[in-house]
């Protein structure tokens, strides 16, 4: 299951955050992150994660993601991690990959990517996602996030022109199968709507019994 975050960050918000990284000098190659099989096709740089400003700026935002509802009720973070700040300009872009089971800050069972820049900034740099029905493009407005299946091989497009600029990252979650999350979201899901419908009656109390038991059976 993947799902949008609309909006993580304001558009003011984004635009800032752009502007203190094109006046950043501590860039590194992105092929320092990629697993043995992804960097023949990673084109692209991160910001030092060493550096102050990677360490400012994700103790600002990472806070917003582990607190979004919609992260709350369908990943079921356990960590959110490894987060890396990424500008592709023209002719860079990342290749068809799969994300490390494994990173430095946990399992990835859940990636995302927020847009930074807007899609007026730049031409190219999709992110292509692809599954057994085919594949799918995503230029999300500044501020708007996605989040994937870490399993599902993907891409960046080149850029053509233009500075594409995004934070990605992944979620370690409590609940390890991608089935059982989106069971449990729906159940979620469910029960609130009923709530806001008919509030605490019989019917609401057995789906949220079931909800919790469940939680309680697949936590890992």
């Amino acid at each position: 299951m993947r799902f949008s975050l609309e909006p993580l960050l304001s558009p003011e918000q984004a635009a800032q955050i752009c502007g203190r990284l094109r006046r950043a000098a501590d860039w590194r190659s992105g092929q320092e992150s990629a697993g043995w099989h992804a960097r023949g096709v990673k084109n692209n740089q991160q910001l030092d994660r060493s550096s102050p400003l990677h360490r400012e700026l994700v103790a600002a935002i990472e806070p917003r993601l582990a607190a979004h509802p919609l992260v709350q009720a369908a990943a079921f973070p356990r960590s959110i991690h490894s987060l890396l700040f990424s500008p592709c300009t023209a002719g860079e872009g990342y290749g068809r990959h799969i994300d490390n089971a494994w990173m430095e800050g946990g399992r990835s069972d859940l990636s995302f990517t927020v847009f930074l820049s807007p899609p007026a900034d730049y031409d190219g740099g999709a992110l292509t996602l692809e599954t057994p029905g085919g594949s799918e493009s995503f230029r999300l407005p500044a501020g708007h996030g996605l989040v994937y299946p870490s399993t599902e091989l993907h891409s960046v497009e080149p850029v053509l022109a233009g500075e594409r600029y995004v934070l990605v990252g992944w979620i370690e979650s409590r609940i390890r199968q991608a089935e059982q999350r989106e069971l449990l979201f729906e159940l979620d899901t469910a029960r609130r709507a009923l709530f806001s419908r008919t509030g605490k009656d019989e019917v609401f109390d057995l789906i949220s019994r079931s909800y919790s038991n469940l939680l309680r059976r697949w936590d890992c």
